[in-house]
């Protein structure tokens, strides 16, 4: 008996260790560490957008520290981690991963992420939602493939509702910062008053982020992903990415208000 106890103790020990190994073969077959480096230099160049619009400018090296602090990499690789982790297990995370370390999701990966550093030129994003714009409405093939990828993950209501999150709590750590005297339903009605317009506006990013991604992909390619988004896995890998990145750009974007408060508040000394 104490054999066996003994022996079912190190079996269940070793449960953890094995899914941990696991979620870190997913993690490398996402490319999460080269997605987090890309979102690190968007966060940089937020941070100069919002030195030029609300410091006039004079946010100096003291603002590009705290911003690049902010927006640190591992920080963002374990956030998303740890949204992951919980959402895809036993046959849900095998499928993810097998998917994405196959020669179409290792391209897709790619093509995401390269896509997503692209866009960070001004011209090539507006080109790519132009393109999107004049596909959007249409029996195109491509865009229904797309469509289904957005209707499968609920993609614009739930980056929707995390750009809304981010926004109350960045202008909540402004009003914590002593910049702003509002109640929480005035900052959640200030909030809500750009629903409408952050709608329009992501559904267009959206489009036109996948469409210049997936432009290199044959539609049977196209459609074969479209047909893992719809899947149990594809819909837990998607539900993971979210519920990683929403308490992860939440904590960013109160980190940014009370950043900018402290400045604004110094440049009033």
């Amino acid at each position: 008996m104490r054999h066996l106890l003994a022996a079912c103790l190190v079996f269940l020990t070793a449960l953890p260790l094995w899914a941990d190994a696991r979620h870190t073969v997913l993690m490398d077959v996402l490319k999460i560490r080269e997605l987090s480096a890309i979102l690190h230099a968007e966060g940089l160049a937020f941070g100069a957008t919002l030195n030029r619009e609300w410091l006039e400018d004079q946010g100096g090296p003291a603002w590009t520290g705290q911003v690049t602090r902010i927006y640190d990499p591992e920080r963002i690789s374990e956030g998303i981690r740890a949204g992951l982790e919980p959402a895809l297990t036993g046959e849900v995370l095998e499928a993810a991963i097998t998917f994405f370390a196959s020669d179409l999701g290792a391209k897709v990966i790619t093509l995401e992420n390269s896509a997503r550093a692209a866009m960070a030129d001004e011209t090539i994003e507006q080109e790519a939602r132009a393109r999107f714009a004049e596909l959007y409405g249409t029996s195109d093939p491509r865009l229904k493939q797309i469509n289904r990828m957005i209707d499968a993950g609920d993609l614009v209501n739930r980056n929707v509702t995390s750009a809304l999150n981010s926004n109350y709590n960045f202008l909540r750590a402004l009003v914590d910062g002593d910049v702003y005297l509002m109640s929480d339903d005035e900052i959640l009605q200030d909030v809500m008053s750009e629903r409408d317009e952050i709608a329009a506006d992501t559904l267009n990013w959206l489009g036109g982020f996948m469409t210049l991604a997936y432009s290199p992909l044959s539609i049977d390619e196209l459609t074969a992903y479209a047909d893992f988004s719809e899947t149990a896995a594809g819909k837990a890998l998607n539900a993971g990415f979210f519920a990683g990145f929403d308490p992860l750009y939440e904590d960013i974007s109160y980190a940014l208000g009370r950043a900018m408060a402290l400045n604004m508040i110094a440049e009033e000394l």
